[in-house]
């Protein structure tokens, strides 16, 4: 069973006194920064200073400095940028700053795992990683409570990496909720795992094929949309917080018994076996090759091709319909 930490198990008194330079202010980096100012942290915040983060971290009343001055300055430099220029930044403006004992931390382990990023022995490198979006890791820090994090610790250097991890988790209301210990390389690997065949990936596909089935069958588009998509939000809720059977419990008998009986027909063994594929091939470094050559060679475009095959898709122009009807003055 994996090592966890509740708040009572976790003393930040150490920390009181290490500068955290929180790097990047988007929506991670927004969250974490306020918390850990919130809960008496030496926090400053280092971005590019001509990017609209500088004003806005400003306004939320940061010390606000461009990275390199930031890491300087820093004992603890925290990560928070997109993972696909953590690696130039990092030689660029965090690398000649990376003095020996000095850590250095993240909430994604990628750039580490797959060395996108290899540091100097001399260093701590942990990971505090909240699940959930920024946004609610504020949200829910501001109503008392957290999000719960899983933590790693892939360097030790001063001995002191364990604190440093288990401090930022508290600083930023996770050890509220509950952190639990992982390693780098098992957060990378279930993260993306979870996002292709699962959250992203899977629920999306999964949808326009059931949206799909419906309409060639002769059924309205609209009605198609409510049953396949609006509902699904209820269900997840429901699983996430009572369980699958607690889900089960709580829907009708007809859908109870042809959730448990046809659930298993449509998802089956052959899908079973795909996701093992996708899994490989995150594993192997596949996935990794093909995703920064993609992003390498078009950047941002690299999304492109599918996402205009998304929004052209007819789910997308019903749903924009239904949306504005039942939340109006809404924004896609």
């Amino acid at each position: 069973m994996a090592r966890s930490w509740k708040d009572s198990d976790v003393k930040a008194d150490s920390l009181k006194n290490q500068i955290i330079a929180v790097i990047g202010y988007g929506i991670q980096g927004n969250a974490q920064a306020n918390n850990l100012k919130d809960s008496g942290f030496n926090v400053i915040v280092g971005v590019n200073q001509s990017g609209g983060s500088w004003k806005k971290a400003r306004d939320d009343g940061h010390e606000v400095m461009p990275v390199k001055e930031a890491c300087a300055k820093a004992d603890i430099i925290h990560v928070l940028i997109p993972d696909m220029v953590q690696a130039q930044v990092y030689k660029d403006e965090i690398s000649p700053h990376l003095k020996a004992g000095k850590a250095l931390s993240f909430s994604h382990g990628a750039a580490i795992h797959w060395k996108w990023i290899v540091p100097p022995h001399d260093v701590d490198v942990i990971m505090v990683a909240p699940k959930g979006p920024g946004s609610k890791v504020r949200e829910t820090y501001q109503q008392g409570f957290g999000t719960p994090s899983i933590v790693a610790v892939y360097q030790d250097h001063t001995k002191m990496a364990w604190d440093r991890t288990l401090a930022i988790a508290k600083g930023i209301g996770s050890t509220r909720a509950g952190v639990i210990e992982t390693t780098f390389k098992e957060e990378v690997e279930t993260d993306w795992f979870g996002e292709q065949v699962d959250l992203c990936g899977g629920s999306a596909s999964m949808v326009m094929n059931a949206f799909e089935t419906l309409v060639e069958s002769g059924y309205q588009p609209e009605i198609a949309y409510f049953e396949v998509l609006h509902e699904l939000k209820l269900i997840v809720d429901m699983i996430q917080r009572y369980g699958i059977a607690g889900m089960y419990r709580r829907v009708s008998e007809t859908a109870r018994y042809g959730g448990l009986t046809r659930g298993p027909m449509v998802m089956d063994r052959e899908v079973k076996e795909k996701m093992k594929k996708a899994l490989k091939m995150i594993q192997d470094g596949t996935f990794n090759q093909e995703w920064t050559s993609d992003y390498a060679k078009n950047g941002k475009n690299a999304f492109d091709r599918y996402m205009k095959e998304i929004e052209s898709h007819q789910i997308e122009q019903v749903g924009k319909r239904m949306r504005s009807m039942m939340w109006p003055g809404s924004t896609e």
